[in-house]
């Protein structure tokens, strides 16, 4: 044993105690536990004391994010305290000028709170037994494919040249397809070229994995490995169903040996994360897909929300918050790459993109095919699906490894078997170019994908030439092609982003065949101010309301044409909660460059009592950064980053049909009271310093029409809208003016004729002198003292914006300016002493 010194053993010492604390078992019977996120400058166990609560420890590795604990018999209700410290910390950020409020004690520095309770945990996505649903129609194979004993033959040589025993390797046809040669990943040349995963470290979150069976026990990787339901070092399966992950394991690092069979990755190492076996809280799940993520490259999530048609779920903010936190400081800030499987719910009308793990931009999304490159009757449709691979169907599953010493499976399949493919296809890549990033690797999926059934799908061509399915995503993966385009990738720049501002529609939705459209237009001068390049993700989050969401459908068209199908009918989904604050995801748009408009059509595809509105929206753009040296990381998620801005931007809604015919348009007004859904939450102004849709050194850069899109001279203010809004205003404002004109000659006409047949009408309107009105007070609204100056005409409407006509003085009184008060008088106070000037 070493000798590591006295420092050293300290540093041991606090280290241990540090992950016992961390990682000690939770007694939710017996104790309240909460997660708290607090400043940087407050000590938890300051904090601890002043709550009366037992500090737990840090929440994995988030940093400032703790754990809490108080004892139920104690009858104190942790909750309410820190929920009136949240309150408090919200009314002293609304009264700081600097939107921040100052930590002036301990418990000023709590931002965020929340309650961790236990919950079911996400389920595995095997897929649902096949006689009980109809089995697609096989697709036809293309002419010319070669079938027979020359493919055979090719796969026992590559067996004896790379001295392959396993007895089922010759039935891993997705490894070497002998029936249909070319439907298989195509990773045995990267075998014979020496590339078998050495190095890379894939991390297997579901419910175990048997380290010591023979097909894993060479491969496994403990100090990566960890029980989250037992709450102990090693993740072993338990119950009579913890099989999945073992399976999965086998896919990504079955060891090449006389067992069962070879892993995509046979020479990379895997480690078990437990995590899908009994309840778990966002506490354990948020650790979980951190865990040892300095060393653990790849995550394997063949899990999520059930697949069954009606849900529409994602992951807390906890969890959400970790994922972020992994793509941005894991491998040494590289970012861990979370795979995730599609879902199995195609045969309900799911759609991945009611799924917030497989609709994230964190996530790469794999959905299934089968051995005749077929879509599988359970592999879900999804604008967010950015590629598929291999797994069960019609025509076999996949053979694996299973729990037990020398077990091995040959029924694995669903999407939960296509995801560790690609897992391993990654580990591949990773062994030969570990500096890849998380988003490198994306790019490199999208680029090296195959389409199949080019003719039978609905593939449209992209503004980069690509080809892209709500089906198949961009493709098959290649290994081969993947492999050797990661050994010469150009690395990509940092990430950048945009935010619209909150759009408001509110506008019923039309049922059957027709839709409703809501567009905004992107300018270049927008995305120059976000330092925002070409893209890679678009995200859209809305608000619908309707009383059954299962009829809603959505698309998002770009400015080139693409478009994506973001949200789906499912026939089961009868809830009538809409879509609250609910963001859908598509990487249709990828390498786009963004400018112009984007239109969301919301569609009521059912002609029945059902009915919905359309509150607003927001569109997200996510690509690669202008100038890589001065952009910085995303902040973290958190409770305000669906707070809707006060100045909502106005956004054109035009009701269409099938064919897109135009409509009369309607168009909607700036406003600070927006409807919004029932269970939505409270407004509140977001901190997020990049957003382009908040003012910055003067320069709102609000979404507004260039020069192009204004049909008035440049001195002309154009309030940021359409030219059709700016003619709204305009001529409204002019046919004010002619009114108040032509009343005010109706009026001088009648007194003048009034004068003449009354001669004692010259003594009723004395003019006042100017020293008269110098000095004289007058009373004005609510008995306050006012000054007045006679003699002048002044334009009610001069100098003021849109959004100041349409809103208006809470009390109805219109307060004077300084450039008003040019007598040198002081300015205008009420009562209170305020000199009526809003603060902001």
């Amino acid at each position: 044993m070493k000798f590591f010194g006295a420092a050293g053993a300290v540093a041991l010492l606090l280290f241990n105690t540090a992950r016992a604390s961390i990682l000690s078992p939770r007694n939710h019977d017996a104790y309240d536990y909460f997660a708290v996120h607090l400043d940087s400058s407050v000590s938890p166990r300051q904090v601890a004391q002043m709550l009366g609560a037992r500090h737990e420890g840090q929440i994995g590795e988030l940093a400032d994010h703790h754990t809490f604990s108080m004892p139920k018999a104690l009858g104190v209700d942790l909750g309410q305290t820190l929920d009136d410290l949240k309150l408090r910390r919200r009314r002293k950020r609304d009264l700081s000028t600097a939107g921040t409020p100052v930590v002036t004690d301990a418990l000023d520095g709590v931002l965020w709170s929340q309650k961790l309770t236990l919950r079911a945990p996400m389920a595995k996505r095997a897929p649902p037994p096949l006689q009980a649903f109809p089995v697609e129609p096989r697709r036809k194979k293309k002419q010319g494919q070669q079938v027979g004993y020359n493919a055979t033959e090719r796969l026992i040589e590559i067996a004896s040249e790379l001295e392959i025993e396993d007895p089922i390797f010759h039935d891993q046809w997705h490894l070497f397809n002998t029936a249909e040669p070319g439907h298989d990943l195509n990773v045995t040349g990267l075998w014979l070229e020496g590339i078998t995963g050495k190095g890379a470290i894939s991390a297997i979150v579901d419910d175990g994995l048997d380290m010591y069976s023979n097909d894993l026990k060479d491969n496994y990787f403990a100090d990566g490995s960890y029980d989250y339901n037992d709450k102990v070092d090693e993740p072993r399966p338990k119950a009579y169903d913890d099989k999945h992950g073992t399976r999965c394991a086998g896919e990504v690092a079955a060891v090449r040996n006389n067992v069962c069979g070879v892993g995509v990755a046979y020479d990379s190492k895997v480690a078990g994360i437990r995590i899908l076996s009994k309840p778990v809280s966002d506490e354990d799940e948020a650790a979980s897909i951190n865990y040892g993520y300095q060393d653990n490259q790849i995550y394997s999530c063949s899990w999520g929300p059930v697949d069954d048609g009606t849900t529409m779920d994602a992951p807390g903010i906890l969890i959400r918050k970790a994922i972020v936190n992994g793509v941005q400081k894991g491998r040494g800030g590289k970012g861990s790459v979370y795979v995730f499987a599609a879902g199995n719910g195609a045969i309900h009308e799911d759609n991945c993109n009611f799924d917030g793990y497989t609709n994230s931009i964190y996530s790469v999304t794999v959905g299934a095919i089968d051995r005749d490159d077929n879509h599988p009757y359970y592999s879900e449709w999804c604008s967010a699906q950015l590629v598929t691979t291999y797994s069960s169907g019609g025509a076999g599953a996949i053979q694996t490894t299973d729990v037990g010493l020398d077990a091995c499976s040959t029924r694995h399949g669903g999407t939960s078997a296509a995801g560790p493919l690609v897992v391993g296809v990654l580990a591949l890549a990773l062994s030969v170019r570990p500096e890849l990033t998380w988003r490198d690797v994306q790019y490199i999926l999208m680029e090296t994908a195959i389409p199949v059934h080019e003719d039978e799908s609905d593939w449209q061509e992209t503004a980069i030439g690509k080809k892209f399915s709500h089906e198949f995503g961009y493709g098959k993966v290649d290994a081969y092609a993947v492999v050797h385009a990661a050994k010469n990738w150009d690395l990509v720049k940092p990430q950048a982003w945009f935010h619209s501002p909150w759009l408001q529609v509110h506008h019923d939705i039309p049922q059957g065949d027709k839709g409703l459209a809501s567009t905004f237009e992107i300018t270049k001068k927008m995305k120059k101010k976000s330092n925002l390049g070409r893209l890679e993700h678009v995200t859209v989050t809305m608000n619908v309301n309707h009383t059954r969401r299962g009829d809603l459908s959505v698309e998002l068209r770009s400015p080139s044409g693409v478009v994506s199908h973001l949200s789906t009918t499912r026939k089961n989904d009868k809830l009538s909660a809409g879509y609250v604050d609910w963001t859908f995801m598509s990487v249709a748009h990828w390498g786009e460059s963004g400018i112009g408009e984007w239109t969301v059509i919301v569609k009521d595809t059912k002609v029945n009592s059902f009915n919905g509105t359309f509150i607003d929206w927001q569109l997200n753009l996510w690509g690669e950064a202008i100038d890589g040296s001065i952009q910085k990381l995303h902040p973290l998620p958190d409770e305000h980053d669906h707070d809707h801005d006060t100045a909502v931007a106005p956004v054109t809604t035009t009701p269409i049909t099938a064919s897109n015919g135009a409509n009369p348009t309607a168009t909607a007004a700036p406003t600070d009271h927006i409807d919004r859904p029932v269970n939505s939450k409270p407004t509140d102004s977001s901190s997020d310093n990049n957003d382009p849709s908040k003012p910055t050194d003067g320069d709102t850069d609000n979404p507004s029409p260039s020069t192009s899109d204004t049909f008035l001279p440049s001195f002309f203010p154009t309030f940021g809208v359409s030219k059709r809004t700016q003619v709204w205003i305009y001529g409204s404002l002019a046919l004010i003016l002619i009114f108040c004109s032509a009343l005010g000659i109706y009026f001088l006409v009648q007194r003048r004729k009034r004068i003449r047949n009354n001669p004692r009408d010259d003594y009723e309107f004395e003019m006042i002198e100017d020293s008269e009105v110098a000095h004289a007070p007058v009373m004005g609204v609510g008995g306050r003292k006012q000054r007045r100056r006679g003699g002048e005409l002044y334009d009610a409407f001069a100098g003021e914006s849109d959004e100041e006509l349409l809103s208006g003085d809470e009390e109805g009184g219109r307060g004077l300016s300084e450039d008003d008060d040019d007598d040198g008088a002081e300015p205008y106070r009420d009562e209170e002493g305020n000199d009526g000037r809003e603060k902001t």
